[in-house]
């Protein structure tokens, strides 16, 4: 059953994990998809159809301070690259300050949380190592619109869970 969110077969190009590579322009996403989630644009950069659902690439960029609850997934790492901004990212029992140019890497089942704490436009890599639901999460989490801010804390924990992560606690104060 064709899934009625979906872009018509010509304009989304499949390739097998073996084929060809491809290009994914700055500020596009890889499927010409519009992904806006709590003050942020993402755009995935490598699917888990690209890789067999090894990994998956999102580019983040971000217009208002704050980021998601903490939280922790439990299958996937989750790697953490500043293009600009700075950013603030716990992990466990850690909190590092992000700049241009760092990364922070959260291990799967440890809880962690990042929040951009720069004024103006900030943009941050994020990887999923395995890709698992990732990409469903975010597509469904961009589609609870304003639903986040009425019970974010039913919203969130439910959605959270549907895709093996749990909601620890609250979003970083910074």
């Amino acid at each position: 059953m064709k899934n009625p969110d979906s872009k018509p077969e010509a304009e989304v190009i499949h390739r097998e994990r073996a084929g060809e590579g491809f290009l994914v322009a700055a500020q596009k996403d890889r499927y010409s998809q519009e992904l806006l989630i709590m003050g942020g644009q993402l755009n995935l950069k490598i699917s888990e159809r690209d890789t067999d659902g090894a990994l998956c690439v999102y580019d983040a960029t971000l217009v208002s301070k704050g980021g998601p609850a903490l939280h922790r997934h439990q299958a996937q790492d989750e790697w953490f690259y500043v293009i600009r901004g700075e950013f603030m990212v716990r992990v466990g029992g850690d909190t590092f300050n992000l700049h241009p140019g760092d990364s922070a890497f959260a291990p799967r089942k440890v809880p962690h949380a990042y929040a951009m704490i720069s004024e103006g436009e900030g943009q941050i890599l994020l990887l999923y190592q395995p890709a698992g639901s990732m990409e469903e999460f975010f597509h469904q989490l961009s589609k609870m619109g304003k639903e986040i801010f009425e019970n974010p804390q039913v919203a969130l924990k439910r959605l959270f869970e549907e895709h093996g992560m749990e909601v620890i606690g609250a979003p970083l104060k910074f």
